[in-house]
């Protein structure tokens, strides 16, 4: 065979390699582009596009601008204005810092700059093989043309989908970043026709226009807010209500320091979080923003920034679970949720009804005082009157029980108009919640085994059961190390007796191993504690009394995450009266 010599590659390869790595389709580009626009301080941004971004993809803006002698410089590889040492590399909060994406992109399309800096009179050109820059009009700011994408490389450009798609791709990236931005405006036009025009949202009320916008009206109808600090970490943002929940992760967005990203350890949290309001099959939707010391994150781990590296990975995993945990255990029953009618887009987190008594489990609970409810109107006997719900009256969430419906949901009235109650459901997070109380109480209890288990795993999972033995058994799971690649188990936690002892470790130490922490342990026993919850539930055609379903309406009040069951299903909606009056076409 013969040899090859060595020899240093042409500048033009060396950026079009380069461009392999950011500029994968037409969407990479308008990300790099609009990016760029952000970082130079612009508050309006204009993407045009034509036949799916392979014939032009034109950004304009009204950022600082570029000047004409430094237009030239612009398009040079590793050249940037955003960071000059290490130090700024190590705490970077521009979008881009890299020098790369301009020349990337004109090495494999035929690329226009166009710019005017603020305070100067004359705007400057340089188009495709110009060699130097020419005076032209042009507002303050900057445009930048790209026709041709691909057109010097036929077998990157033969992997391209239809116009439809590469454009379906570009409508995301573009969504990201409006809603990354909120202050600034967007607009997004393709063949001529306006596909978003996004003006700066700066109060509670446009920026919730803006997300019904991007993500839809009903998502923007069931939201929570979510506002949370700790350890110098802040997450901010909406997150969707369990019951409206997703067939694919296709509405999620999450931001870091304002950078759109996709990371295996925020999405281990937030499905953690959420894993006791859903359906194994179901996803979470919403619209984070976690905020930090950007020397915390590392955000040159990937060319084209999308995965970020943090620093102390734990302490991030644990703040986004509890913080989404805990918000999504104060969604109880509030007139402004599962509402049939009026919309009201971001419930507000407020003191919830209290009744006077601790709730028991379920509906064998004591006999509570009878102020904690009165005994409503009996649809069929009419044995009492339905308390008067005047303006002034002070009325639970969940009003009082007027009756059952096939055997299978409760009808009450309250303040807001008619709530229907399912049952089962409903009681079923009330007594799942009882039973989680309970164990949490009674710290776990472990089941020692007659003989202990002998288990062969790899050397790092031994290490790992050495080094957490602790956490493991006050857990209930109890073993020890017997050799450099084995564990003797001596427990297991009662509620896993009978499970596969081999697979229930090998899990764990999984979970230690990738995440940190033990949490196949807490979500087995979830699971299992979800299903005795199922099967102890007040099943369908049960007569329940209304003292009985008026328990239920109170226990659901004061229940954590009571607007859903243990599957995601939600547990209760409300009709108002507006709705009601539609019906019957009452006032027309």
């Amino acid at each position: 065979m013969p040899t090859v010599p060595i020899r240093v590659l042409s500048e033009q390869l060396i950026s079009q390699i380069a461009a392999g790595e950011v500029v994968e389709r037409p969407a990479s580009v308008v990300k790099e582009l609009v990016e760029n626009s952000l970082d130079a301080g612009a508050d309006s941004i204009h993407v045009e596009i034509e036949q799916g971004g392979l014939r032009l993809i034109r950004v304009r803006d009204n950022g600082i601008g570029i000047a004409g002698t430094e237009l030239a410089l612009a398009l040079s590889r590793h050249a940037t204005s955003k960071i000059s040492s290490l130090d700024e590399l190590e705490s970077v909060r521009s979008m881009g810092f890299r020098g790369e994406a301009l020349p990337s992109i004109a090495s494999v399309a035929r690329l226009g700059l166009t710019s005017r800096l603020r305070g100067e009179e004359a705007a400057w050109t340089l188009q495709g093989d110009m060699q130097k820059p020419k005076p032209v009009a042009h507002p303050p700011g900057t445009t930048i043309e790209v026709r041709e994408l691909f057109y010097n490389v036929p077998a990157r450009r033969k992997f391209l989908r239809t116009e439809r798609t590469e454009f379906g791709h570009i409508s995301q990236v573009f969504q990201r970043l409006a809603l990354g931005r909120f202050d600034v405006e967007f607009r997004l036009t393709h063949d001529g026709r306006e596909v978003y025009a996004l003006p700066a949202a700066t109060s509670s009320e446009t920026r919730l226009r803006r997300l019904a916008q991007i993500c839809g009206e009903e998502f923007a109808a069931n939201l929570r807010v979510i506002e949370h600090e700790k350890a110098g970490l802040i997450l901010r943002g909406w997150l969707a209500l369990p019951a409206f929940s997703r067939s694919q992760p296709d509405l999620q967005h999450f931001y870091v320091n304002g950078r759109t990203v996709r990371d295996k350890l925020v999405n281990h949290a937030l499905r953690q979080a959420y894993a006791d309001v859903l359906h194994g099959s179901r996803y979470p939707a919403f619209v984070l923003y976690l905020e930090m010391d950007p020397r915390q994150v590392d955000v040159n781990a990937h060319p084209a920034k999308h995965e970020v590296r943090f620093r102390e990975s734990r302490l991030v995993h644990d703040f986004l679970y509890r913080a989404v945990h805990d918000t999504l255990a104060e969604v109880r029953p509030d007139a402004d949720q599962h509402r049939i009618g009026g919309t009201v887009p971001v419930p507000a987190i407020r003191p919830q009804y209290q009744a006077p008594t601790q709730a028991g489990l379920g509906l064998a609970m004591k006999e509570q005082p009878a102020t904690a409810y009165r005994p409503a109107f009996d649809v069929l006997h009419g044995r009492q009157a339905m308390p008067a719900l005047g303006q002034d009256a002070t009325v639970p969430p969940l009003g009082y029980a007027l009756a059952q419906l096939h055997g299978v949901f409760i009808l009450a009235q309250n303040q807001e108009g008619l709530v229907l109650v399912d049952m089962h459901a409903a009681h079923e997070r009330v007594v799942y919640e009882a039973m989680k109380r309970d164990l949490e109480a009674g710290k776990v209890r472990s089941q020692p085994l007659l003989v202990p288990f002998m288990l062969k795993v790899s050397a790092v999972f031994a290490d790992l059961a050495e080094q957490h033995a602790t956490t493991l058994t006050e857990m209930g799971l109890e073993l020890d190390r017997s050799g450099p690649q084995s564990l003797r188990v001596r427990s297991v936690p009662t509620l896993l007796k009978g499970e596969d002892v081999a697979q229930l470790v090998n899990d764990v130490l999984s979970d230690i191993n990738t995440h940190g922490s033990a949490s196949r342990l807490q979500e087995t026993q979830d699971h299992i504690l979800g299903n005795m919850a199922c099967r102890s539930a007040v099943r369908a055609n049960r007569r329940l009394t209304h003292e009985e379903m008026n328990r239920l309406l109170r226990d659901m009040e004061r229940t954590e995450r009571a607007g859903v069951c243990n599957h995601g299903r939600p547990t209760w909606v409300q009709v108002d009266l507006p709705e009601l009056d539609r019906l019957f076409l009452r006032g027309r």
